[in-house]
């Protein structure tokens, strides 16, 4: 076990290293980058003290040097021109030119908020879906089933950003929340307090079940249909033939082998912490990390972009390794060593 965790960190370094190169050359793919967009700007309306400042920035982070040099400055493999950025292996963001500061200053209380917004949706997805995944695989074909199976497809047809609109018209008129963000606007920019925690977990209830509703559905659909596969098996016919108590029986085996989507989607939702959800985020007005990436990969935001993109790489390699060691404690179908036994 601890041989096959040493390997899988190890494999973990050139993965990311080759996720880097592919993304800053896909950034860098469009033509032009935010800072000539703006100097093409600048130069239809004459302003020729602005026109310098960019060209000093363009001089300033090495925005006309080669790609690979580039790229090389931005991983921290080779110095900054302007000795600002030590890159990325210094745990560096970049520069974010459109908000004219340090990346890792603009998404600091987004980052949090991010991580509040998915883990609580998170934490819905699972309390909701489990039982009910249970109870319609044990109750096959029953009315409560054939009611939970509705529900869950109305859940996967209905849009996220026309349910976040229906819910924000409910807060509003029944319970008085205000329409959209995820806290009070006298508490934006302000420290943290408990009154504005309180107003964050007064406002979060919305974007949680907007997110976690087609998620939720999803997953009941795979919990029922990986655990009728699970009933049906012979070991399990067998356990009843020999007078197991049905609760234990299905808890035993059956269950935890039909648990296997839900440990092996932590490698999809870690990654939603970033950029998850950007369309709802955008309707319900939330201060994430979805709508700046959206912006940042909009305007041309290179470092910005870049940053968020790898950090989202990172995210997605770490949670694919969590769920797989958690599905080998799970499973013990599963060996580490990709051999059968015989």
């Amino acid at each position: 076990m601890f041989a096959y965790l040493i390997r899988r960190m190890l494999i973990m370094i050139p993965t990311l290293a080759v996720i880097s190169l592919i993304t800053f050359v896909i950034i860098k793919l469009p033509p032009g980058d935010y800072l000539s967009n703006q100097l093409v700007e600048l130069q239809s309306q004459g302003e020729s003290a602005a026109m310098e400042k960019i060209q000093f920035l363009r001089d300033l982070h090495g925005l006309d040097d080669p790609l690979l040099q580039q790229y090389a400055v931005w991983v921290g493999l080779w110095p900054d021109p302007g000795g600002s950025f030590n890159g990325l292996l210094q745990g560096e963001l970049g520069y974010s030119f459109e908000y004219g500061r340090p990346a890792s200053e603009i998404v600091g209380d987004r980052l949090l908020l991010s991580f509040l917004v998915a883990f609580c949706t998170i934490v819905f997805t699972w309390l909701v879906s489990f039982p009910i995944g249970v109870y319609s695989a044990t109750h096959q074909y029953s009315w409560g089933d054939h009611s939970l199976t509705f529900i869950g497809f109305l859940g996967l047809a209905t849009p996220n950003f026309l349910f976040a609109l229906v819910l924000l018209y409910l807060a509003n008129v029944v319970f008085g929340t205000s329409v959209g963000g995820l806290m009070d606007p006298e508490y934006i920019d302000k420290p943290w307090t408990l009154d504005k925690i309180g107003s964050v977990f007064e406002h979060i209830w919305i974007p949680v079940i907007v997110i976690g509703t087609s998620g939720t559905a999803g997953l009941i659909r795979r919990l029922r249909a990986n655990l009728l596969d699970e009933l049906q098996k012979q070991y399990v016919v067998t356990g009843r033939a020999k007078g197991l108590p049905p609760f234990r029986l299905l808890t035993k085996y059956p269950l935890r082998m039909a648990l296997n989507p839900f440990i092996s989607d932590i490698g999809n939702l870690l990654p939603q912490v970033v950029s998850g959800a950007a369309i709802v985020s955008v309707v319900l007005s939330l201060p994430t990390t979805g709508p700046m990436l959206l912006q940042a990969l909009r305007s041309q935001d290179q470092y910005l972009a870049g940053s968020f993109l790898m950090f989202l790489a990172f995210l997605t390699v770490v949670g694919m390794f969590l769920s797989d060691v958690a599905l080998s404690a799970l499973d013990p179908r599963i060996r580490l060593g990709g051999r059968s036994l015989r």
